[in-house]
């Protein structure tokens, strides 16, 4: 990190943990005594606490959104480069609040954590969670720290239905959203590409139907393919043949079924990577809350009729490359607000980032953030 990357960096961060004792009645009916979630602040809450933005996570994700850890300097915030002093999400303006959700492996309650009935790690028996579950328990986050109201709530993907369900489940608290590479519901092709995940580690051996940690092991051949396989989803076929285009490795040419192109060296690094720190039960419910999202579903597919509660005022983001999340996907989400007569802005980026372009640092789409948010008031 050189010296102006310092200057507009959040620092040096500490991690938080909130306790929740009153019992959580979930979407699914299923119901947890307490629970525990991760977060972590940036920026200072002004003494009206008007100034709060909620950072929403995407699919395997966390609470760990800016900045770094004293012993951990290389780990820096997987949105790093549109949090701090003077960035998109200004640090000096604004209080930025990120946390991991539910059925988390990061810090908060999930799968993974010690069922306090058995003494034994949840595993299979951690319910299946929903956006609208995760909307709830972050809005007892918000009361724990003392905000009635978020400036804004901010997601990317799976982030951004959090930001889209907040309007809905809490009009009243949240004053602008910014719904970004997202969609009011995943199509069949994306449910599709969830399933194959699961399955992936569903039927590895060392899966024992969830309860894994009793065994000493993990399904990390299951989580490593689903890995590869969402990964390809998350680029765009332009940026991937620009990349790595059909590169062989040195010694290539052997007729075996070992590495012989730089794409599937990059695949096998990126399961193998992500298998190592995320957790497979938490994999599974991340996956199945984007299957559930639908706010229309009790509408006969209505979205106007859905968004018609919605108080907020919305930013929608697109991006061109962006496949799994196209934007006619985020037009759908601009024309139902324009329908009812509500307050939404559109913007559309060349990113060539495929739907991982959210994370990316793109000028022109920081651009567009930054400018919204520079209108918030406060």
């Amino acid at each position: 990190m050189n010296v102006s990357q310092q200057q507009m960096s959040v620092g040096c961060v500490i991690s938080q943990t909130a306790h929740f004792n009153l019992p959580l009645t979930l979407k699914s009916g299923a119901q947890l005594p307490a629970f525990e979630l991760s977060f972590e602040t940036y920026g200072t809450l002004n003494a009206a606490k008007s100034n709060a933005i909620l950072v929403c996570h995407a699919l395997s994700g966390h609470h760990h959104v800016a900045g770094y850890y004293a012993d951990q300097p290389e780990n820096i915030g997987w949105w790093d480069s549109i949090i701090g002093p003077g960035k998109p999400l200004d640090t000096n303006r604004f209080f930025i609040v990120g946390v991991n959700n539910l059925g988390g492996c990061h810090g908060s309650t999930g799968p993974v954590s010690i069922n306090p009935a058995t003494g034994k790690h949840w595993g299979a028996d951690f319910p299946v969670v929903t956006v609208e579950d995760w909307v709830a328990t972050q809005a007892r986050l918000a009361d724990y720290l003392g905000i009635d109201a978020w400036a804004a709530v901010v997601g990317g993907s799976l982030g951004g239905m959090q930001a889209l369900q907040w309007t809905l489940s809490f009009p009243d608290r949240v004053r602008h959203s910014l719904v970004i590479a997202s969609a009011a519901k995943l199509s069949a092709e994306n449910i599709a590409f969830n399933e194959i995940a699961r399955q992936a580690i569903l039927s590895d051996p060392d899966f024992h139907g969830g309860n894994y940690y009793e065994h000493n092991t993990r399904p990390l051949n299951g989580l490593r393919l689903a890995r590869m396989l969402g990964h390809i989803t998350y680029l765009s076929d332009d940026q991937m043949a620009e990349k790595f285009g059909r590169r062989q490795r040195p010694g290539a040419g052997s007729y075996s079924f070992d590495v012989e192109f730089e794409i599937e060296s990059y695949l096998r690094y990126q399961g193998d990577k992500f298998a190592g720190f995320f957790d497979a039960n938490t994999y599974l419910r991340m996956t199945r809350a984007l299957d559930y999202f639908d706010p229309a579903l009790a509408y006969e597919g209505r979205l106007a009729d859905a968004l018609a509660v919605a108080r907020a005022s919305f930013l929608v983001v697109a991006f061109s490359t962006d496949w799994r999340f196209a934007p006619f996907r985020s037009r759908e989400i601009v024309h139902a607000l324009v329908h009812n007569g509500q307050s939404v802005a559109y913007a559309e980026s060349n990113c060539a980032h495929g739907h991982d372009s959210f994370l990316m640092e793109d000028a022109h789409y920081h651009a567009v953030i930054a400018s919204y948010l520079q209108r918030v008031v406060l």
